[in-house]
């Protein structure tokens, strides 16, 4: 029974005790060195790679000691690549089903690109955060610096992958724990007057006026709308009402129909798939480019698609209307994220001025 260490220069497997390789490599304090166990079973030498975690292998070794005495089997370390584990995970039932999972096979893309060939056992946090320096350092696809909240995605993705094969006994054991996510700072406070939003309708192509009209008025998100379904309209109470398989929350909720909602549902032909939104007799399925030039025609800078969201929340609350109707029409569970869409302007802060 041995413990080995593998010289990263020739691959040459030596004791843990020998400090320099024939090669010349010193192993004293030297990183990139890998562990094995060597042991012996039914008269043959056994050899198992482990990783560059020497505690790991240090206990891989007493489990065989303990196993092999116990007269019970000694079974073989599990250590697959990267690449293995990705195709198991993104081939599971369960994840198929998500509705994350174009944007979780999008993060793994990007992670294999780093960890392709390499071992799970062998991801170190230092490894990880080589990562996240690099992912922050590119673009995106809008040309701009890929954001904390972006990485942090693909790290939860990575997370729950690791957690799922070591549950499956995939993997050995989860190989970075303790990882803190990068601080976010996202928080939009975009809105737009009602004078913009009809300079920007006014610019919009028919089709995508329709699908801002309803984003405007109702705050749904962009997906609940492109993929929302006649059945789910209840004209004669005048309410949209979502199913949880509909929402990102998993949750259904039932969202008032406003007149100008009304009037462009009413002038909406019934496609024979059922999709409310259609172009040429097909359900619409992407607006970016069409919402991203009529912004620009509009003269309306620095507005994204979700901040229609943002301006409808912001508009109920200077109406009035109560928090709680508010959340129960946007689907926001907690006050904490609800009060991330809310924008108290210069205006309002005003108002707080006594006057005499």
């Amino acid at each position: 029974m041995a413990l080995l260490q593998e010289c990263p220069q020739c691959k040459k497997r030596y004791s843990i005790h020998r400090k320099v390789c024939t090669c010349g490599f010193k192993f004293e304090k030297a990183s990139g060195k890998v562990y094995w166990v060597e042991f012996y079973l039914d008269g043959k030498r056994k050899r198992e790679r482990i990783g560059s975690n020497k505690a790991a292998a240090e206990y891989r070794l007493r489990e065989v000691l303990s196993r092999r005495a116990e007269g019970r089997i000694v079974r073989k370390i599990k250590d697959p690549v990267f690449d293995e584990v990705k195709k198991w995970y993104l081939n599971l039932p369960q994840i198929k089903n998500k509705k994350s999972y174009e944007r979780d096979t999008s993060s793994l893309k990007r992670l294999s690109v780093f960890f392709s060939g390499k071992r799970v056992s062998n991801i170190t946090i230092s490894q990880i955060e080589a990562y996240r320096l690099r992912r922050l350092d590119e673009k995106s696809c809008k040309s701009r610096k890929v954001r904390p909240a972006t990485v942090n995605r693909e790290m939860a993705c990575l997370r729950h992958m690791l957690n799922l094969a070591e549950q499956d006994g995939i993997i050995e054991s989860m190989p970075f724990k303790g990882l803190k996510a990068l601080k976010e700072h996202n928080i939009r406070d975009r809105v737009i007057s009602h004078e913009e939003f009809n300079r920007l309708i006014a610019n919009c192509m028919p089709h995508t006026a329709r699908i801002v009209t309803m984003a405007y008025y109702t705050a749904m998100r962009k997906g609940e709308i492109l993929n929302l379904k006649w059945d789910r309209i209840d004209m004669k109470n005048g309410f949209i009402r979502l199913l949880p398989s509909d929402t990102k929350s998993d949750e259904g909720r039932a969202i008032p129909i406003h007149p100008e909602v009304l009037r462009v549902l009413q002038s909406l032909p019934l496609d024979i798939h059922g999709y409310v939104f259609t172009l040429n007799g097909k359900p619409v399925s992407n607006i970016r480019r069409s919402f991203l030039a009529a912004c620009k025609r509009a003269g309306i800078k620095d507005f994204t698609f979700h901040d229609l969201r943002h301006t409808a929340i912001n508009n109920w609350r200077l109406q009035g209307h109560d928090y709680f109707k508010i959340m129960a029409v946007s689907g926001h569970k907690t006050m904490s994220v609800f009060k991330r869409y809310n924008t108290v302007s210069a205006d309002e802060l005003k108002s707080l001025v006594l006057t005499t």
